[in-house]
């Protein structure tokens, strides 16, 4: 088995997690908000752990997959605009967020998770990076990565739970970067193999 050195994925996100780190501590903030975009597949979630692990600010971070809130398979736009209402407009206000699960296998919202407004927050997930968010996040990061790639990565992880939506879901990532431009928004772009 290669190690994680000869993996040219894993090493531009240890790389990116390095560099996001720096990014959060520089900020000199108690309660940053940092958010990750890409399309699926593009190592999001992943980043997004060892950026919980390597959090550079007394105290934890509150971590949120948008995949955790998107109301299905055509809830992209419907995911990030629950994230901003409930977690980063309370969050940038003081306030306590609240979102609520979606259950999948049900199709209907489940429990509810707080957000407290006096720790970090990250959030992860296609869509997140937008005009309305940008104005609130303190660090923003577009994953750029080839179809390819990312539909191997994300097909090996969901496997045929995810094939038949594949495309369904790649249609609204596509009408998200045209409509919101997130590359331009970012305050840091990672480029994945």
């Amino acid at each position: 088995m290669p190690s994680r050195s000869d993996d040219p994925v894993a090493a531009a996100l240890e790389h990116a997690a390095t560099l996001i780190v720096d990014d959060i501590h520089a900020l000199s903030a108690a309660n940053p908000v940092v958010i990750l975009d890409g399309r699926s597949g593009a190592g999001k979630t992943t980043l997004a752990r060892m950026l919980v692990e390597r959090w550079p600010i007394v105290g934890r971070v509150q971590m949120v997959a948008l995949d955790s809130i998107y109301p299905g398979w055509d809830g992209l736009e419907a995911g990030v605009e629950h994230a901003l209402d409930g977690i980063l407009r309370p969050h940038g206000r003081g306030y306590l967020g609240e979102w609520r699960r979606w259950d999948w296998e049900r199709h209907a919202e489940a429990e509810s998770h707080a957000v407290d407004p006096s720790l970090g927050v990250l959030i992860e997930g296609s869509g997140i990076l937008t005009p309305k968010t940008a104005a609130i996040a303190d660090v923003r990061v577009w994953l750029e990565s080839g179809e390819a790639g990312r539909k191997a990565r994300a097909l090996n992880r969901d496997g045929e739970t995810y094939r038949p939506h594949w495309e369904r879901w790649a249609e609204q990532e596509r009408a998200h970067i045209a409509r919101d431009d997130p590359r331009a928004l970012a305050t840091r772009v990672i480029e994945i193999p």
